[in-house]
């Protein structure tokens, strides 16, 4: 009786996707994709995005000591949003190497890094520079330098821009500007590099030397304070990042006007470091001043602008003030149906984003409307699913994993909110209705476990792509998406037990995904994603699942299956202390 009761308390409970908890946040492959993360809505630091401009000025080596804005990277086309509840996999595919984001922080789960991506540093033509034999030097080594590095020839371009700094120093003198635009060389070098200690110390030296040369309150100086401040948020320094960014603001305020979008960048950059700092009400008018300054600006449409409304929207729900985010939801897929209509990836993942959100408002229907237009512009938009026999063309593969992710993660969605329709009023349950419900989440559910499997077993048995790390990404995103369809399938289990006639319960569902859960487990491929990268969905689902049998009915195999799941999350559990 006291298990029947737990299961009923379980059913009442079926997580919505706004608390869902989500496989932790990661940073791929730049090589794969310059935006592609996991990002969890708990962190109190992520932001959801959904692409990078194409156009936007990176940071970057500067070859003369105004700080100019360095070489632009370009993005490719190919981007996808993964979603599980308000969480994100970002993936996409890049045609070059790109050195930063947008101008958002968001934490790497498995190394608890971060990348920062905010403008450049700007020229300031004052005839400062003077030229002389040292100067060609220079330039060649830091043009050479940065060659190198988007080469990924990390030793020879640590070597030239080294090199780079001891010819301005020479050529120069030690307290030149031309050897801070080396120090800022080098500093960015290893900020990428993700050397944060050493580039602090470079910043630091840096803007020592520029404010001798120009004085506190020189645009160099602030933007330079600008790309310290990331450097220390990139080290979840908060307090020091709040400091560079605060002097960063009133320098470009003064100098670019308060209107400027440089000026709205830092801002943005602000809001999210008093944002982990508890300071929530701060960064929330912070982010919608930069928001309102790029509308001004005539960038309202920009994927800067909608990724700082996605991020707003993020840190609303949060503090599960769903109504305000709604609102904001609702302009993103209003800007997105304008400038890029329906046929659009990006459209259909902001129609995702917001039908969690009307879920938590019990909006269902306009929900479930919603969530079936993302399906249907996905397989419009996608290619083909191959079924049985994907394409594993070294540079197909990619793709496959990414097309297929988008499709699986919007099946798991439909599959909850079949589920979230029958328990919204679960005394007045018809059984025709709940029948049909369960049926269909039964069968989204079956759907994405199908898609997801075929993409882990395909990426396991092709593993030719070059960057390993991207590679794993891709399959932490399938494999928590898998994890979340398997829990569908034993809150179905839950919820027909409830609802429908009672009677001997078939296991046979159950079994097979606590067969299927197991196996990741068992298979070194995919054991060290699910005790690290995505171990919270993982205990959930076999918690859930074990939650499910009715102990008075268990067939020998299905023991035997509980007990291996015990032990796994009791394995688990005591890796989780020895942290």
């Amino acid at each position: 009786m006291a298990a029947a009761y737990r299961r009923l308390l379980l059913l009442r409970r079926i997580p919505h996707p706004q608390f869902q908890p989500a496989a932790a946040t990661y940073c791929l492959s730049p090589t794969a994709a310059a935006a592609a993360a996991l990002v969890k809505p708990s962190s109190p630091s992520a932001a959801e995005r959904i692409e990078t401009p194409l156009s936007t000025l990176r940071p970057g080596f500067t070859s003369d000591s105004n700080f100019k804005y360095g070489w632009h990277c370009k993005l490719g086309s190919s981007v996808g949003a993964v979603l599980i509840g308000q969480a994100a996999f970002f993936l996409g595919l890049s045609n070059g190497y790109a050195f930063a984001q947008e101008d958002s922080v968001s934490p790497a789960a498995t190394s608890e890094q971060a990348e920062v991506n905010a403008t450049g540093l700007q020229r300031i033509e004052d005839g400062s520079v003077v030229s002389n034999e040292h100067t060609v030097k220079w330039r060649i080594f830091t043009d050479n330098g940065r060659d190198f590095f988007q080469k990924r020839q990390l030793d020879k371009a640590e070597k030239l821009f080294q090199a780079a700094l001891l010819e301005a120093k020479e050529g120069f003198g030690l307290r030149d500007p031309h050897v801070a635009s080396a120090l800022n060389n080098l500093a960015e070098f290893y900020r990428l590099k993700q050397e944060y200690e050493k580039a602090e110390l470079l910043y630091l030296e840096a803007i020592e030397i520029l404010e001798e040369s120009f004085g506190s309150d020189d645009i160099r100086v602030g933007t330079a304070l600008h790309s310290l401040g990331m450097c220390y948020h990139l080290q979840h320094k908060f307090a020091q990042a709040q400091t560079c960014y605060e002097r960063a603001l009133k320098i470009e305020g003064r100098v670019m006007g308060v209107g400027h979008p440089e000026y709205a960048s830092t801002m943005y950059l602000l809001a999210k470091v008093l944002s982990v700092q508890g300071k929530r009400r701060g960064a929330e008018s912070l982010t919608e001043e930069s928001i309102r300054i790029l509308e001004e600006a005539g960038l309202g449409e920009s994927p800067t602008c909608i990724q700082r409304m996605r991020y707003l929207s993020t840190e609303l729900i949060k503090s599960k003030r769903f109504t305000e985010a709604e609102i904001w939801q609702r302009k993103i897929l209003h800007t997105l149906e304008l400038s890029k209509g329906w046929d659009s990836l990006h459209t259909a993942h902001a129609a995702e984003v917001l039908s969690l959100t009307l879920q938590a408002l019990e909006k269902f229907k306009e929900s479930e409307e919603l969530l079936e237009r993302s399906l249907a512009t996905k397989k419009k938009v996608l290619p083909e699913e191959k079924h049985q026999e994907p394409c594993f063309l070294e540079v197909h593969l990619v793709q496959y994993i990414l097309d297929h992710n988008l499709l699986a993660v919007t099946l798991v969605h439909l599959a909850r909110l079949s589920l979230h329709k029958i328990a919204s009023d679960l005394k007045n349950a018809n059984s025709n209705v709940a029948t049909y419900y369960l049926s269909r989440a039964q069968q989204h559910s079956n759907d994405s476990i199908r898609i997801t499997e075929a993409i882990l077993n395909s990426s396991t048995d092709q593993n030719k792509l070059e960057s390993t790390s991207t590679t794993d990404g891709e399959k932490i995103a399938a494999t928590a998406i898998l994890l979340q369809a398997l829990d569908v399938v034993g809150l179905t289990d839950i919820m027909a037990k409830h609802v429908l006639a009672p009677g001997v319960q078939d296991y046979r569902s159950i079994e097979d995904a606590l067969h299927k859960c197991i196996s990741l487990y068992s298979e070194p491929d995919t054991r060290r994603f699910v005790t690290k990268a995505v171990r919270q969905d993982y205990l959930r689902c076999l918690r859930v699942l074990i939650e499910t049998v009715d102990f008075t009915q268990q067939t020998t195999e299905l023991q035997d299956l509980l007990g291996e799941a015990r032990k796994i999350i009791e394995e688990l559990g005591g890796e989780s202390n020895r942290k």
